[in-house]
C-alpha cells in the first residue's frame, strides 16, 4: 500500500535573494535590502551598466546630428521651422507608439538598434533648440570684435561663438540627457537591456516589490548623477561666466 503523501506546505516564491532575505521576504515587506545585496551583481549592476550604454550612446548621436542641424540653421535660417517641425513631431509620438512603430521596420526588429533610434528622435528637438538659441544670443558686438581681429567665419563660430553658446548647449544636455535616463526604461520592453528589465519583472509581481523600489531608486541616481557631472563640465567649460557672476 502506498503511503500517503503529507500536505504540502506553504509555498515561498523565490525572487533570486539568498536565505538570508527569505524571512524579509516571507514577511512582505516593503524594501529587503538583503535582497539587494545578494542580487547587485547578478540583477541591479549588470541592468545599471546597461543603462548607462543606452543612454551615452543616444545622448551622443543625438548631440552630433542635432549640432550638425543647428550649424545648418544657423547659417542657413530657411532650415530652422522644417527640422524644428521634424522634431517637434517625433518629440510627441508617446514612447510605446514610436517603439511600436520602429520595431517592424527592415534592420530593427526587437534589438538594441531600434531602442537607440528611438531614444535618439527623443533629444534631437531640445538639443537642436537649445544649441541654436546660444549661437544666436551672442551679442553682435563680440562678432564684431572678431572680425575686427582679423577671424574668418569658422574662426569666429569655433573661438568665439560655440564657446558663449556653451550654457545653452549645456544646458540641452542635462535635459536631454534626463530624458534619455527615465525613457531607457521603457525600452526595455523592446530590447532585453537596462533598469527597466528589473522595473518590469518587479511589476508582473504584485507581491515582491524590493526589485521595483531598488531599479527605480537606481535610474533617479543615475540621473541626478548625471546632471551634476554636467553642471561640474559646464563650470570647468566656463570660466567667464564663474568670474561674471561674482
Amino acid at each position: 500500500m502506498t503511503p500517503l503523501a503529507s500536505a504540502p506546505g506553504p509555498v515561498i516564491p523565490n525572487f533570486g535573494g539568498g536565505p538570508s532575505s527569505f524571512a524579509c521576504e516571507r514577511a512582505n515587506r516593503l524594501f529587503c535590502s538583503d535582497w539587494v545585496s545578494a542580487n547587485w551583481s547578478t540583477v541591479l549592476w549588470p541592468a545599471l551598466r546597461q543603462h548607462i550604454v543606452l543612454t551615452l550612446i543616444a545622448v551622443a548621436i543625438g548631440f552630433a546630428i542635432s549640432t550638425a542641424l543647428a550649424l545648418l540653421a544657423y547659417r542657413r535660417r530657411w532650415l530652422e521651422r522644417p527640422v524644428l517641425v521634424v522634431t517637434s513631431v517625433l518629440y510627441t509620438i508617446p514612447s510605446l507608439a514610436l517603439f511600436e512603430l520602429l520595431e517592424p521596420l527592415p534592420g530593427l526588429g526587437l534589438s538594441r538598434t531600434t531602442a537607440e533610434v528611438a531614444l535618439v528622435s527623443y533629444t534631437l528637438l531640445i538639443l537642436f533648440r537649445n544649441t541654436l538659441t546660444g549661437l544666436r544670443e551672442v551679442p553682435d558686438e563680440v562678432r564684431d570684435a572678431a572680425a575686427g581681429m582679423g577671424m574668418g567665419p569658422v574662426q569666429t563660430l569655433v573661438r568665439v561663438e560655440l564657446p558663449l553658446a556653451l550654457p545653452a548647449i549645456i544646458a540641452g544636455l542635462r535635459i536631454a540627457t534626463v530624458t534619455v535616463i527615465s525613457l531607457a526604461t521603457v525600452a526595455a520592453l523592446i530590447d532585453n537591456e537596462g533598469l527597466g528589465v528589473p522595473i518590469l519583472t518587479a511589476i508582473s509581481n504584485e507581491v515582491f516589490k524590493t526589485e521595483l523600489i531598488a531599479a527605480g531608486a537606481l535610474a533617479v541616481a543615475l540621473a541626478l548623477a548625471a546632471d551634476g557631472l554636467l553642471v561640474i563640465a559646464q563650470r570647468l567649460l566656463t570660466p567667464w561666466a564663474r568670474v561674471a557672476a561674482r
